[in-house]
């Protein structure tokens, strides 16, 4: 058995839209899991029309996604940082700082695409910001990051579950440190700025955390709480992340880069981040106070 769910920006989804996806593949009853946002019905297979209806329903801004109906709740978030979690690219914005913005801002699209090889891409990209005031950083975070919408509901519902959740990201531990802990993650990993007298040196600490950093954290924090990968939902956007997006057991490109998209079953191009909790059915209702 599997579960169909269609999701729209708040108030755009057509009741009519979703039952005549049903009828049309057969589906169980439709249930509202957010009034004209997001709704579900049992299939008792995948359609093998799917990818031709989702490209239909892209163009009215609908998601949609079919996911095995057993499982669904997981039991770990593990959650990418840099336009995932926040809506900014923070060596982006650090370097439009330092007054290279432009350069950096395209070789981070490249890498991001699967263009270009992230640990070499980010030691070029951070070596251009040598000599940048390390007091930069708070200001940066204070003026200039925002958190994306639904991240807080989403790690608050998922913690209030039970849920396990987990920043792993390619950026800096002074960023991450501090959307986790705003956001309500029980832990972090990023990398790390070197700093001397001060000022960034233009060095990255070794070794890197790249993509397959990002599948370890997977593999040890799974070991550790004595659950599976099948357990654990993991959202991202770049090259970087498709190792924990196609290990877990849910794995949701969001807002992805189109190469990255390409690559991944769930994703999620209109909706924000409340659209992980929809696809593990729960409704409006269930969402923990943020």
């Amino acid at each position: 058995m599997h579960i169909a769910t269609l999701i729209a920006p708040a108030g755009a989804l057509d009741p009519a839209l979703v039952e005549s996806l049903r009828n049309a593949w057969g589906g169980g009853a439709a249930a509202w899991l957010s009034p004209v946002e997001a709704a579900e019905f049992a299939l008792p297979q995948v359609p093998a029309n799917r990818w031709k209806v989702w490209e239909e329903l892209q163009e009215q801004r609908v998601d949609l996604a079919v996911v095995p109906a057993a499982g669904r709740r997981k039991k770990m978030l593990l959650a990418d940082m840099d336009s995932t979690m926040i809506g900014q690219e923070c060596i982006d914005e650090l370097a439009e700082v330092a007054g290279v913005g432009a350069q950096v801002k395209e070789v981070t699209a490249r890498a991001m695409n699967g263009e270009l090889d992230f640990e070499g891409a980010l030691t070029e990209r951070v070596a251009l910001l040598e000599g940048l005031d390390e007091g930069v950083i708070a200001r940066v975070l204070a003026e200039r990051i925002t958190h994306a919408p639904g991240g807080r509901a989403l790690v608050a519902t998922m913690a209030a579950q039970g849920a396990h959740c987990v920043l792993v990201s390619g950026g800096f531990t002074d960023f991450a440190a501090r959307i986790a802990a705003d956001l309500g993650f029980h832990e972090n990993r990023a990398n790390s700025l070197l700093i001397e007298g001060g000022r960034l040196t233009g060095r990255v600490a070794q070794p890197i955390l790249g993509r397959e950093a990002k599948v370890q954290a997977l593999e040890e924090v799974t070991a550790r709480l004595g659950i599976g990968e099948e357990d654990v939902i993991a959202v991202g956007d770049g090259a970087n992340d498709l190792g924990m997006l196609h290990r877990a057991g849910m794995g949701v490109a969001l807002h992805a880069k189109p190469g990255v998209a390409a690559q991944c079953d769930l994703r999620v191009n209109h909706g924000d981040l409340t659209a992980l909790l929809y696809l593990q059915g729960y409704g409006r209702e269930d969402f923990a106070a943020a």
